[in-house]
């Protein structure tokens, strides 16, 4: 698939500060995901980079962006405080709705780590504006008071060997009351380093955006 896409450095403002983000968009995107990233990463993470990069090739656009600022980073109880992370990933998500060219488009979230639970709680007080999430080796036990109040389809996929978060992630979907998937990739570890685990990451939130992001598109 070849579409032609669009590539845009974007400022979001939120708090009294801005945040930096990466937006692409390719012709005719199906969908967009938002992505939120893990404790001590960024929107360059190489991982979520690879990760977008294959949901671009599936037509669906994505919005990298940083969800503290570099001083805000040092902080470390910065990077586990999932309120002030989801505040942001909301402002984000009110920013793509703003935008003519991206309003009309579904939007879904891919959390990591950290991320993830930002994303649940974010979905959880959106509602029905997040069609999909999908976590990749997340901490949804930081968002377990909002577990049962989730109602976006959302897809947990974690590395075969990464123990404690498998069991976080399986805890997670008996709490879950909407349509949810927990896919183990076998042998891999937390980062899904190993040869071929990033990429299978990646073929799966494709597959699962792909299915609940173009529900309706052909009204637009």
């Amino acid at each position: 698939m070849t579409n032609r896409e669009s590539r845009n450095s974007v400022h979001i403002l939120t708090d009294s500060l801005t945040l930096e983000g990466e937006i692409h968009l390719p012709q005719e995107a199906k969908g967009i995901v938002i992505f939120a990233h893990g404790s001590g990463s960024s929107r360059l993470s190489p991982r979520n980079t690879l990760v977008a990069r294959v949901l671009r090739s599936a037509g669906l656009g994505t919005l990298l962006f940083d969800l503290l600022t570099r001083e805000e980073d040092t902080v470390y109880e910065n990077r586990f405080d999932i309120a002030l992370l989801a505040r942001r990933l909301k402002a984000a998500t009110q920013w793509v709705k703003t935008e003519d060219h991206m309003k009309h488009l579904q939007i879904g979230y891919f959390g990591a780590s950290t991320g993830a639970a930002a994303a649940l709680v974010a979905a959880e007080e959106l509602g029905k504006e997040i069609k999909a999430i999908v976590s990749r080796g997340g901490r949804p036990d930081l968002a377990k008071e909002v577990l049962g109040h989730v109602f976006v389809p959302t897809l947990f996929i974690v590395g075969g060997n990464d123990d404690l978060v498998l069991k976080l992630n399986r805890d997670a979907v008996l709490h879950m009351r909407t349509k949810t998937d927990l896919k183990v990739i076998p042998g891999a570890s937390h980062l899904f380093e190993e040869p071929g685990a990033l990429e299978e990451v990646a073929r799966l939130a494709a597959e699962w955006f792909t299915k609940y992001l173009t529900v309706n598109q052909a009204k637009h």
